[in-house]
């Protein structure tokens, strides 16, 4: 392994060598429910829950589940929006032995098939919500789910909202069918003041099967593990020394069941005892009055949630000055964005590097010490970053080069569930293949280039997408941008761009934006097509989403030829 060059620049008082003692992910809980009883816990809505009331909760819900049979590997899916039967339910499962699965409340009935199918899920928790209940009560009934654990929202709103919810939006409750394979949130709490203690190893038991790679292929559950969690929420705690523990407030927007923001989020926030401020989805208004009301003092979220925030009236009155730090991540972050905000907003925004395979956090801009624009900055504590051959991962490219980035770290994934092929492919070694490319300084920092699967081959040159995105960023009007590869009859491939404009400038024209990108950046780079939409599609967690509009150039493509022939 090369010499590493982080060492002399790491930040000061964070020691990269810290041996971290693996515990049950539920320690976490218990910990801050035993030191900070009385410190509030989560904020849905504007109604409170102290850490005391958290710890209780959990206990209440373990005894329930253990008392439905979950036992020592069942693995039990979350299909929740953020809101406190989230937290509640995934350490609760955990505290009874079980394994989390985590399903997207956007998935089709077709996707939450497979998925339970192949994490073999036997129980599932879910709200009373017309856009949750009615499909997950159909996938029960073609599926091997043995219970359904339903909450309701107006068990956990403050009053009057409690009284009024079903009222005022009647159409967004479901009508639940109660029978033996039904058993609501607020029973699952009383069965029981205390779980049976359950006997966990934290290295080889698996705490999370967090499903990924849906946007390349058949998605894959990722084994991760109670230990590659709890250590991944120190490794992240330490790296934030300066976050006073018991004081902060942490918004909580990011959907908890990706796995950014349930290390991000929520299990680092429960480890500083932060209060979690959360929503159940991203509207920007109401995420707004939020922080009006709570003044969150730290944040984990996307680069589109930050554009947001600065497009919103209220920005321009102080409103995101309560916040000391936000941490971004799941995309590449803009560097004319960064710098809006931090202007705007008065902290500073930092620019992080993780995948799921990791816990998700494997890399970030010191919270202290040196920030490099446009770098995804140092390796966390006890963590090492490669950059390797792409073609022999065991070689390690001298600093400078351009190579794929791979992890080694106690947050790396077990495996993946029942996928030891691509176990193989991915971990070679030890060392977790990501599939970003990427090259380090000479001060241990690192910088990706691209994502492989994303490069573009122009007559056989390589241009990477995000060179091309960062030079649209730069242009004034621009506010979203994502670049991809098309098919060409001469070249192989070429470049095209979608664009979204910022409000009011309306006026901009794909050709006037070509004439801003020919003094930086080149011919071969330069996109053969600009497509300017009102908005760009996202992922479930606000990720400006390449696959949608590869999927619909290819659709196009495809019926244009139909005609033809």
């Amino acid at each position: 392994m090369v010499e590493r060059p982080w060492l002399a620049h790491y930040p000061a008082g964070v020691d990269w060598h810290v041996k971290i003692t693996p515990r049950p992910l539920w320690d976490l809980v218990d910990a801050a429910a035993r030191d900070y009883p009385d410190r509030p816990a989560m904020d849905f809505m504007g109604k409170r829950f102290s850490y005391r009331q958290l710890g209780e909760m959990v206990n209440q819900a373990a005894a329930g589940f253990q008392a439905l049979g979950v036992t020592k590997g069942t693995k039990v899916g979350l299909f929740l929006p953020n809101c406190p039967q989230f937290i509640v339910s995934f350490f609760a499962v955990l505290k009874a032995g079980g394994t989390v699965v985590n399903y997207s409340p956007l998935y089709a009935e077709r996707e939450l098939l497979y998925q339970v199918e192949d994490s073999e899920t036997d129980l599932m928790v879910t709200l009373d919500l017309e856009a949750l209940y009615p499909k997950m009560a159909q996938v029960m009934r073609e599926s091997r789910i043995k219970r359904l654990i339903v909450g309701s929202l107006s068990d956990v709103l403050p009053f009057p909202k409690n009284f009024l919810f079903p009222i005022v939006r009647p159409k967004d409750i479901a009508v639940v069918t109660w029978d033996d394979k039904h058993i609501s949130f607020r029973d699952l709490l009383r069965f029981g003041e205390k779980p049976t203690p359950i006997a966990v190893n934290p290295v080889e038991d698996v705490a999370v099967l967090q499903y990924t790679g849906g946007t390349t292929g058949t998605p894959k559950g990722a084994m991760l593990t109670h230990a590659n969690l709890y250590v991944n929420a120190v490794q992240s705690r330490l790296w934030t020394a300066e976050a006073e523990v018991g004081s902060e407030r942490m918004l909580g927007v990011l959907p908890f069941f990706h796995a950014f923001a349930l290390t991000g989020v929520m299990t680092m926030g429960i480890l500083i005892a932060a209060e979690i401020v959360m929503l159940p989805k991203f509207e920007l208004n109401e995420v707004m009055k939020a922080i009006a009301r709570r003044k969150p003092t730290l944040m984990a979220g996307v680069p589109t949630m930050f554009r947001a925030f600065l497009n919103h009236p209220a920005a321009k009155e102080g409103a995101l000055r309560s916040l000391k730090a936000c941490f971004s991540g799941g995309a590449p972050l803009p560097l004319e964005l960064k710098r809006a905000f931090e202007a705007e907003s008065g902290c500073k925004l930092f620019e992080g590097y993780g995948l799921t395979e990791c816990s998700p956090v494997a890399s970030g801009n010191p919270y202290s010490g040196k920030n490099k624009e446009g770098s995804i900055g140092l390796p966390m504590p006890a963590t090492d970053i490669l950059i390797v051959d792409r073609d022999d991962p065991m070689k390690e490219l001298p600093l400078g080069e351009v190579g794929e980035i791979a992890i080694v770290g106690p947050q790396v994934m077990k495996g993946y569930w029942r996928r030891p092929d691509a176990t193989a492919e991915t971990i070679v070694n030890g060392r977790l293949l990501t599939g970003d490319l990427g090259r380090m300084d000479e001060e241990g920092y690192t910088y990706i280039v691209d994502r492989e699967k994303d490069l573009i081959l122009v007559s056989g040159y390589n241009v990477f997408p995000r060179v091309v995105e960062e030079a649209l960023y730069e242009h004034p009007s621009v506010a979203e941008a994502v670049v991809i590869g098309i098919p060409d009859p001469y070249r192989g491939e070429a470049p095209k761009a979608f664009v979204a404009l910022k409000p009011g400038h309306n006026s901009v024209t794909a050709d006037t934006i070509k004439e801003f990108l020919r003094p930086r950046i080149g011919k071969h780079e330069m996109p053969v097509e600009i497509e300017i939409r009102p908005s760009l599609p996202k992922t479930m967690v606000g990720k400006l989403s390449k696959k949608e509009l590869k999927d619909e150039e290819l659709a196009k493509r495809q019926a244009a030829a139909a005609k033809v022939s």
